[in-house]
């Protein structure tokens, strides 16, 4: 059932409803959007199959995934096409294509670029480079794109997860050895020699996503493993950055422990500041698929939210955590039946949910069929790899990115009012409330002829039933022919409507 909101005014007086679900919503005062990026998809190629890994360093991105070939943005598959065979560099500010392209013989599902800036990391399931030896995880050089020959660690099967910090690369996955030495499903060789460390904190099963607290002292790992170093640690775990030894991690307790109904994983971490950033997905109705803040240093719990729609990846950009997931249910925001939300932003500092409203859809045709399943950030965009193949509705397969250029999504444009003159000397003008995809408060003016007769700013957010706002012009007289139009301003856009005339009783 729609709500109906009055608001009476005269020329000098407002009284304002703010429309919003429990909780206040999290705006920053960015003009025009109110994230750190806005919800307009920038121009960037495409890939042919999913991407499952990003990266970036100084201007260029690094893309991984099962794909083939890139092609041009908008084009349809087949056309404007180049081979890239399982990883890809792009620029970051135009979103091209780069050189680089090795030969690889199978997927990348993991890349992590040096704190430095000289050198990427990728690693999956691959065991050549350029027709060379590489098994499942391989360096270049940023600076020549060339294979670092040196650098070969040999790892017994699929590199899912890889974070570097220092002199130390650390890797996860689903592999019992390195360079013939056991290691399970974690371990850490040098960055510059290669040579396998100590690290060695011995999970029970895959891991799938792994990170480093800022300050490098702890390393956090998640995944569907039950036991690190055989003692139980259900999910994730933070551990020491030299032996791997696992600390107390209270926060880890908010992940429920699997039932015969219902599993849960974590799926991606990522570290800011003292904080670190736990992604959820679950199998079964009703499991826990949302996401976690931590302190990144004690492990205590910040925040939890309980999303439903298994999140796939999150980064965290100043004071907000983008989600990729397939969400379809947030309590205190959007219920079932509004859609599945695939992209959105959280607040860093309580976990609500911001504004931010792009979308994108899932391959049914993949291999993985959720959508977004990597992020990337140089720190003044957001690159989204994944296995979708439209982006706000328009042709974009594999690969977009998002930025904080000037501009953002406009309000959608108000229509007539309608008017009513049951009352002498009264008019009350009737208009809906509209969203805009990059900011929840929009601003509602009302104009009789050129004058405001009423400003109000009210939140709304897209998915919910649109509003009618009622505003009771009592500055007029009775005889007098007056016309009325609404104007929508989001900080930066003013959309306005067409007018409607009328006599006043």
């Amino acid at each position: 059932m729609k709500k109906l909101v009055l608001a009476v005014v005269t020329a000098a007086a407002v009284l304002g409803a703010a429309l919003i679900p429990s909780g206040p919503p999290v705006e920053a005062a960015t003009s025009g959007f109110a994230s750190a990026v806005s919800a307009i998809k920038q121009l960037s190629w495409q890939t042919n199959s999913s991407v499952n890994a990003l990266a970036v360093t100084g201007n260029t991105v690094y893309a991984g995934g099962l794909f083939t070939r890139i092609r041009q943005p908008g084009k349809p598959a087949g056309q404007g096409e180049a081979a890239r065979t399982y990883i890809a560099a792009f620029n970051r500010t135009t979103g091209a294509p780069l050189a680089f392209a090795p030969k690889l013989n199978g997927a990348v599902w993991s890349i992590a670029t040096s704190p430095d800036g000289n050198w990427v990391v990728i690693g999956g399931d691959f065991t050549t480079v350029n027709g060379i030896k590489r098994n499942r995880i391989a360096m270049f050089s940023v600076k020549t794109g060339k294979l670092v020959q040196a650098w070969d660690p040999s790892v017994s099967t699929r590199v899912k997860a890889i974070a570097i910090f220092g002199n130390s690369v650390f890797f996860g996955g689903s592999f019992g050895r390195v360079d013939n030495v056991t290691r399970n499903h974690l371990a850490a060789v040098r960055l510059i020699q290669g040579d396998l460390l100590p690290w060695n904190p011995n999970a029970d099963d895959e891991v799938y996503a792994i990170d480093l607290s800022d300050n490098g002292t702890r390393v956090f790992v998640g995944g569907p493993f039950r036991r690190i170093n055989n003692k139980d640690h259900y999910s994730l775990a933070m551990t020491n950055n030299t032996t791997g030894a696992a600390y107390t991690m209270p926060a880890a307790a908010a992940i429920p422990k699997p039932t015969a109904t219902c599993t849960t994983r974590v799926k991606d971490i990522d570290t800011l500041g003292n904080k670190v950033f736990v992604a959820n997905g679950g199998d079964g109705g009703g499991c826990y698929d949302g996401v976690l803040a931590a302190d990144a240093t004690t492990g205590q719990l910040l925040w939890k939210n309980n999303c439903l729609g298994a999140t796939e990846a999150i980064k965290a950009i100043g004071n907000w955590v983008y989600k990729g997931s397939h969400a379809h249910s947030c309590p205190g925001a959007f219920p079932d039946g509004t859609g599945t939300h695939y992209l959105l932003v959280e607040s860093a500092i309580n976990g609500n949910i911001g504004p931010w409203f792009p979308n994108t859809d899932a391959n049914q045709s993949s291999t993985t069929k959720v959508g977004p399943l990597a992020f990337a950030s140089g720190g003044n965009d957001l690159w989204v790899g994944g296995d979708f193949v439209h982006v706000n509705g328009k042709i974009q397969q594999g690969l977009t990115r998002f930025t904080n250029a000037a501009g953002g999504a406009a309000p959608a444009a108000p229509k007539v009012p309608a008017v009513s003159r049951a009352v002498t000397n009264q008019i009350a003008v009737h208009f809906k409330d509209s969203y805009d995809l990059d900011n929840l408060s929009l601003t509602y003016n009302v104009f009789r002829g050129a004058t405001n007769i009423s400003s109000q700013k009210l939140t709304t957010y897209y998915w919910q039933p649109r509003k009618t706002i009622i505003v009771v012009d009592k500055g007029v007289k009775k005889g007098q022919t007056v016309s009325y139009h609404i104007e929508i301003h989001d900080g930066r856009n003013i959309m306005k409507g067409p007018a409607v005339t009328v006599k006043v009783p």
